[in-house]
């Protein structure tokens, strides 16, 4: 195994051998104030996009078919679309299939840091090679500015609290992957106005703890997020900042802001259309969650809303017919209490079908396991089509996580059209 062919780490090799991102773990730990987590977006290239989830068993057989049509794959990583270690059991069971399959592939992961360290032993029993770390401050007071919120042993914070916790968490994860022998990058997002000139702080904070290199990458403003107003960086300004990190730490200039779901070269990604992901592969099993919940205003079609849902209509397959089962009220508490309540009442249902759901519903149902699709449809025909386990046809999927931004909807909830805004 030649560590020295990962295109990310060595810039020499870059137009060589290539890499593949197994998009596996959904959830993630952090909120940054500059991501939109989007699953269904097959346009757009940048870190956390992806048409599909995949479930390690599946990712690893697709992995298997790509190595035959693309020979130069050095490296198999798990890059999200949320966090791999926000998402252990799926992380850790693909990066064992990987490594029992493929034993020569070198293997990576990007992680936030703050729920790595506890598997740092294993991922160096598996051979992982590469982690890398986002550090996009090293001084809370900033880290505040940048994270809404950390997620942690069942704990939520915010602000200074939440900026101080994940700066230790990533303090004694870069520290143990390198008493394990792994090689580290550090991410940095440079973000004008908020971290532009604490970069070089990260630089020398990162490099006295042993990391390898650091990767800045420019803030892409994202339509919707707090940072969405922001401008991107120039190449001038790049230029400025990696020249003054780059007396601290080794610089990686060659990134490509690679998507959750990427493969192939960098900067010559495979177009997802010629991959074996696609974006109308809703991947469930009704093995222990046998009911489907459903959104609806007339108790015919999939019409409404999840914001303006007083209750859940849940259905079930018997004797070989969709049938209703039940009526759930939802709960009436406001903000993210009452997704969370939601999430409980729905422990048993395989997929939540709506017509329109918010940014924030869909983070916190998608970061407590629940599989949400954004519909417009017969009620029985959809559920048909799941309980089958057929892909669902293009012309009945719409997009999630966009109507009313996740915060308040002026929709009737029952326009097939949408959520009016």
């Amino acid at each position: 195994m030649d560590i020295n062919t990962h295109p990310c780490f060595n810039a020499d090799v870059r137009h060589t051998t290539g890499r593949i991102h197994l998009a596996v773990a959904p959830r993630c730990n952090v909120q940054c104030n500059f991501c939109n987590r989007k699953f269904d977006c097959a346009n757009e290239s940048r870190p956390g996009v992806t048409t599909s989830i995949l479930k390690p068993i599946d990712a690893v057989d697709y992995l298997e078919k790509t190595i035959q049509r693309v020979p130069n794959i050095a490296v198999v990583g798990i890059a999200g679309p949320g966090d791999p270690f926000a998402n252990p059991k799926e992380t850790m069971q693909t990066l064992e299939l990987t490594h029992e399959r493929f034993p020569d592939q070198l293997l990576c992961v990007s992680s936030n840091g703050l729920s790595i360290s506890e598997y740092i032993p294993r991922l160096a029993e598996l051979k992982v090679s590469h982690v890398t770390i986002t550090v996009n401050a090293v001084d809370p007071v900033i880290g505040a500015q940048i994270y809404e919120w950390i997620h942690f042993e069942g704990k939520t914070y915010s602000g200074l609290e939440g900026a101080t916790l994940l700066l230790e968490r990533q303090t004694e994860a870069i520290k143990r992957l390198k008493e394990h022998g792994i090689t580290v990058k550090i991410n940095s997002v440079v973000i004008p106005r908020v971290n532009e000139y604490h970069i070089q702080d990260i630089a020398r904070y990162t490099s006295e703890l042993g990391a390898d290199i650091q990767n800045c990458i420019p803030l892409i403003p994202v339509a919707g997020t707090p940072f969405g107003v922001l401008h991107e960086p120039t190449a001038s300004n790049m230029r400025m900042v990696r020249a003054k990190t780059s007396v601290y730490i080794k610089q990686m200039s060659h990134c490509s802001r690679c998507r959750a779901d990427a493969v192939g070269l960098l900067n010559a990604d495979i177009n997802a259309s010629e991959s074996a992901i696609q974006n109308n592969k809703v991947t469930i099993s009704f093995a222990e969650k046998p009911f489907i919940a459903v959104a609806t205003a007339d108790g015919k079609r999939i019409n409404q809303h999840l914001g303006q849902a007083a209750n859940l209509l849940i259905y079930q397959l018997k004797d070989g017919q969709v049938e209703l089962r039940e009526n759930r009220p939802t709960s009436l508490r406001h903000k993210s209490d009452r997704w969370n309540d939601i999430a409980d009442i729905l422990s048993d249902c395989a997929i939540l079908l709506v017509n329109g759901i918010g940014q924030t519903p869909l983070r916190v149902l998608t970061n407590r396991g629940v599989v949400v699709e954004s519909v417009s449809g017969n009620i029985t025909e959809i559920a048909g089509i799941l309980y089958a386990g057929k892909p669902m046809p293009d012309n009945y999927l719409r997009l999630s996580g966009s109507c009313g931004a996740g915060v308040n909807c002026s929709g009737n909830g029952v326009n097939t059209s949408g959520c009016l805004n």
